[in-house]
């Protein structure tokens, strides 16, 4: 199937992120890490309680009133889990019904008009083959060769094409999607369901009050996130101060036991103004992350000591990691990385670059241009 969003599920040869199972060489596209448990509901924060068609009063004992505030204070997180699921998943059905209309009246209708089937358009978009050179392939293991587990080029060269036939199937599926809309004046009008997000004290990058805001769920003990964080990185020295990214804890301490303590140090880290320094250094070296582990790197980094340790050994900033764990629930994520481009969640987990950047760039071309 080919769709509006389909197409824009790109990859492109830096942003591809893999993994290798076990002893045999198996890549993989890789989504996220997720919690376990009954609590996963998939949601985000709504504006419950202030149904017009709800009485203020839903109840009297002797006169005296059970509000709608009442039972927003026993039973709110549950109610927005509720309502925001049910946003989400009719969001998701009006695009999927979108996307499947615009195929039949731009992609089909123009294969029709050729005579051909919409992989002979992917493919002739594509310039005639989807398969990587030699050259392509063996760049593209020199730029992940840290992530391959001493793997040689030969032991991984087949899966590595595989891989590199499937990003290239998707570029022209973009490539064609994006010049028909403009041939045939495609002008999508929907909004999907958006989330508003405060980037208050979290650490960011970029501007504030910039036109798209990034924001980025993140648990330093997921491989995962390991391997997105570079993305982060290249989002913001790309777009410069066209977007902000903001980043939000949400580690899963049932499957990383580190990952409280290290959201922990790298909000002490903030505090000297080191938090992106160790937050890149958390993920390079991910397998010592323990609480003398983080003590030893703050001193590598410069920051003072003491200073460091107290804030650490004490919890100061405990509490800010349980709100943004608590955000991230109520937002519906349960697994991460889990990034938001204004406020719309591009799913898939630790995405490539190109989708992130497709996601950003639609909400720049939404953007009114000044002079």
């Amino acid at each position: 199937m080919f769709s509006n969003r389909m197409a824009r599920r790109s990859s492109r040869r830096n942003g591809l992120s893999i993994t290798l199972l076990g002893c045999s060489a198996v890549i993989l596209v890789l989504a996220g890490c997720s919690k376990s448990g009954p609590d996963n509901a998939s949601a985000a924060p709504a504006a419950v309680g202030t149904d017009p068609a709800m009485p203020e009063v839903l109840a009297t004992v002797g006169g005296v009133p059970v509000t709608r505030e009442d039972v927003r204070l026993r039973a709110g997180d549950e109610l927005d889990l509720i309502e925001a699921q049910y946003r989400k998943q009719k969001s998701k059905t009006i695009q999927d019904a979108l996307d499947a209309i615009l195929r039949e009246r731009v992609i089909d209708a123009e294969a029709k008009k050729q005579g051909k089937t919409v992989e002979d358009l992917i493919l002739a978009e594509a310039g005639g083959t989807f398969d990587p050179t030699d050259v392509q392939i063996e760049d593209w293991y020199k730029e992940n060769q840290a992530r391959l587990g001493g793997r040689s080029l030969e032991q991984l060269r087949s899966q590595i094409a595989d891989l590199l036939r499937k990003q290239n199937r998707e570029d022209g599926a973009i490539k064609l999607q994006d010049r028909l809309n403009k041939e045939r004046q495609v002008v999508v009008k929907f909004e999907p369901f958006r989330l508003t997000f405060e980037a208050g004290q979290s650490p960011t990058l970029g501007k504030a009050g910039a036109p798209v805001q990034v924001v980025e769920f993140s648990d330093f003990q997921c491989p995962f996130c390991q391997r997105f964080y570079p993305t982060i990185h290249e989002l913001s020295k790309n777009y410069g101060d066209k977007i902000q990214v903001v980043y939000k804890q949400f580690p899963l301490p049932s499957i990383h036991p580190f990952a409280i303590k290290a959201a922990e140090a790298s909000l002490c880290a903030r505090d000297q103004g080191k938090f992106w320094e160790l937050h890149d250094m958390m993920f390079k070296e991910q397998a010592t992350i323990g609480v003398s582990d983080l003590k030893q790197k703050a001193v590598r980094l410069g920051m003072n000591g003491p200073e460091f340790n107290k804030c650490l050994d004490t919890g100061k900033y405990s509490e800010e990691v349980q709100n943004d764990m608590k955000l991230g629930t109520r937002a519906g994520i349960t697994g991460t990385p889990a990034v938001f481009v204004n406020g719309i969640e591009v799913p898939g987990g630790a995405v490539p670059y190109s989708k992130i950047a497709s996601a950003i760039d639609l909400e720049l071309a939404k953007t009114p241009k000044t002079n």
